[in-house]
């Protein structure tokens, strides 16, 4: 079983060609826009917080297209591996909500614009939490969420495999 820090190294490498966008949202739509733009603007993948995405109630991650969310990926994936604290919960219960958007499943704006080695990195960084962040994942009660998010993403790496094959 891989440890965080490997776990990371794979996120980092898959996405290091993921570049900064100009802006994370449409940042003219609206007031809450620009503000979730503005901050996201104001971070990268070592200052990102989990004040600043860890409310689902107030998540810029819900307004960011997958070329931004890719970008970020692999500081939320550093706030999933982390552990909860007193003013925030457990950060993979909600990053879950972003990798399946249930009940769009295979439509998932990530997944479709992921490439296979980004997904094959989400994959193994789901399979992790499912190994090492149980007890949170039962807290939490995202364990299902878990457990598809693991489906979900698998069945899309195993598509890729066989398309792969296949033009061998």
């Amino acid at each position: 079983m891989p440890d965080d820090a490997a776990v990371i190294r794979e996120v980092n490498a898959a996405f290091a060609k993921c570049q900064r966008p100009d802006h994370f949202t449409d940042h003219t739509h609206c007031a809450e826009c620009a503000e979730h733009d503005e901050l996201l603007l104001s971070r990268d993948n070592d200052t990102l917080q989990l004040a600043d995405v860890g409310n689902p109630g107030w998540d810029p991650l819900c307004f960011v297209d997958a070329a931004g969310f890719g970008y970020l990926f692999p500081g939320l994936t550093r706030l999933a591996l982390s552990d909860p604290g007193p003013e925030h919960d457990w950060y993979g219960a909600q990053l879950l909500s972003h990798l399946t958007y249930a009940p769009q499943g295979e439509a998932n704006r990530h997944l479709r614009a992921f490439d296979a080695e980004q997904r094959r990195a989400v994959v193994n960084l789901l399979r992790h939490l499912a190994e090492t962040r149980s007890l949170f994942a039962d807290k939490y009660g995202c364990s299902d969420d878990l457990l598809y998010a693991i489906e979900l993403w698998s069945k899309a790496d195993e598509t890729d495999a066989a398309t792969e094959s296949a033009s061998m």
